[in-house]
């Protein structure tokens, strides 16, 4: 038999935070304490095993069972162990709950960090631990619902067993809140609440889109007289029946293939009230400030993915007689790639530092826009990973197809690009002074195209507000090109930060590669180390 040579493995067995100096130059600089849990954590993340995990759970998904082998009703969904491993990987890291029940300095970042490595593997266990996370800070204000929880919230040990909320070491937490006719506007919610003697409520409806039903409880839109109001509906009621929820498919999505959303009728389900009566869409926008974040990071870790595959083939693999990453058309387009990708990164963690010190800037203007434009370039970007490796990239065998089908969830989940981009001029109008401080900043950057975007930004959001919702989305990338360009200038290589300004900012499009990138080669071999 003929020997193969030219041929290319995955890039696996090694240790992502060791191997991104940008990132561990990051951490090494804001969360200290973070370095050495995250290099051991990296270290797991990167190994064979974990990247088998990674293939188990996505290729062989969760599947329902509604009935018992007698006929009757439990609605149980059965998840590949791979699953499982994986949940118990991300919440023995502490990266649940540790960022609100500790005041650790850095505490955001080591967070962000370690969900970014995470998602480079594995996306779709993100998922539940992101409505988790999100729940705490709201529930947190309802002593009688978060105290008899607190321990299982904070702890480290998956407990994946079909159990009531009492009886559980650890618990996750779903979402309920899109249905049929109303999509991303809650206000249509016609799931309704009626309320008990004693003090509970009872929901009826549907939900079109019932994120992670094998969740332990779940935060719920149903209206009362007053209005949309949020709802705990836990899968068991306190008495240890289950609740009455009907699970009727799970989605067949086009990928997250390892993490199951659902569609549900509710029968009169046992519920307590989150908030007050009317109050429900508020309430949920808090939690969506959380996911939204969630929502940057994984998107940044596909690119950094992406990234790391594409390059690692192009290193290795020969054509008209020299490495790919050694012809200056690839060297283009990686070193593209490496640029959007750092960006995101740096943008990220910047993000997480906000939330961590209660900046509105970064919370409640940033967020929004940054999810729009960090989600988006995930999905382009993953899609030319996938081609540098031509038809090895574009087969279900690989890791590439598995990020490009991934990359469109983080920009429809939460408020699609158009929501997005209308988050952001409501932050505005709520508090301009804080956007435009904000791009005072951005105007006072050393580099003249940043500048130039900066006062562009300033004259359209104090010129005619009736038009400016049609350039909601002109408004949302000009922040983030700025925010991404003074943040690799502040923390990035010199060569690393021209490269990003010199092809940001001249307005001849998005394709990657159509530009020379500044320094291509040392921005590739700064890009992985090892």
């Amino acid at each position: 038999m003929a020997t193969a040579d030219n041929l290319v493995d995955e890039w696996v067995g090694h240790n992502l935070l060791a191997t991104d100096p940008a990132l561990l130059a990051a951490l090494r600089q804001a969360a200290p304490q973070a370095v050495e849990p995250l290099t051991r954590y990296g270290a797991e993340l990167g190994s064979p095993d974990t990247a088998q995990w990674a293939r188990d759970a996505n290729r062989h998904g969760p599947q329902l069972r509604q009935l018992d082998a007698r006929g009757r009703r439990i609605d149980l969904i059965d998840f590949h162990p791979s699953w499982h491993a994986l949940l118990a990987l991300y919440r023995r890291q502490g990266l649940v709950g540790d960022v609100f029940a500790t005041d650790t300095a850095g505490r955001w970042t080591a967070f962000a960090a370690g969900c970014y490595l995470h998602g480079q593997v594995e996306a779709g266990s993100l998922c539940p631990a992101t409505m988790t996370q999100a729940a705490i800070p709201v529930l947190a204000r309802q002593p009688e619902l978060f105290a008899p929880l607190r321990e299982q919230f904070f702890s480290r040990v998956h407990d994946p067993r079909e159990a009531p909320l009492a009886n559980k070491a650890s618990i996750w937490v779903g979402m309920g809140m899109t249905e049929k006719q109303g999509g991303s506007d809650l206000r249509r919610v016609t799931t309704h609440a009626t309320a008990q003697a004693d003090g509970s409520y009872a929901i009826t409806g549907h939900k079109w889109f019932f994120s992670a039903p094998s969740s332990d409880a779940h935060l719920v839109l149903a209206r009362t007289e007053a209005g949309p109001t949020c709802f705990w509906l836990p899968r068991y009621t306190p008495d240890g029946a289950r609740n009455a929820i009907q699970v009727l498919r799970l989605k067949d999505k086009l990928g997250n293939r390892s993490n199951c959303s659902s569609e549900v009728e509710f029968h009169g389900a046992w519920a307590r009230r989150v908030g007050d009566e009317g109050r429900g869409i508020p309430t949920l926008i808090e939690m969506a400030g959380y996911t939204r974040l969630n929502c940057v990071i994984g998107s940044a870790a596909l690119l950094r993915a992406g990234l790391v595959q594409a390059l690692h083939n192009a290193r290795e693999r020969h054509a008209f007689g020299r490495a790919l990453a050694e012809q200056p058309l690839m060297q283009t387009v990686l070193a593209d790639l490496a640029l959007e990708s750092e960006a995101a990164m740096r943008l990220m963690l910047r993000l997480a530092r906000g939330f961590e010190q209660g900046e509105a800037a970064w919370q409640r203007l940033m967020t929004p826009a940054a999810k729009l434009w960090v989600c988006k370039r995930a999905i382009e970007c993953t899609g030319e990973a996938m081609e540098l490796l031509g038809g090895n990239g574009y087969v279900e065998d690989g890791v590439l197809a598995r990020l490009y089908r991934e990359a469109p969830v983080n920009s429809i989940w939460e408020g699609s690009g158009n929501v997005m981009a209308l988050d952001v001029l409501r932050a505005v109008a709520r508090e301009p002074d804080v956007a435009l401080d904000l791009l005072a900043g951005f105007a006072a950057s050393p580099d003249a195209p940043v500048r130039a975007e900066a006062t562009h930004l300033q004259r359209l959001l104090t010129g005619d507000p009736a038009a400016l919702e049609s350039q909601a989305r002109r408004v949302a990338q000009g922040l983030v090109l700025c925010a991404q360009a003074v943040l690799m200038r502040e923390e990035a290589s010199e060569a690393a930060a021209d490269a990003f300004i010199a092809t940001r900012f001249n307005g001849d499009g998005r394709l990657l590669g159509t530009q020379p990138v500044p320094q291509s080669a040392r921005l590739l071999a700064d890009a992985l180390a090892g």
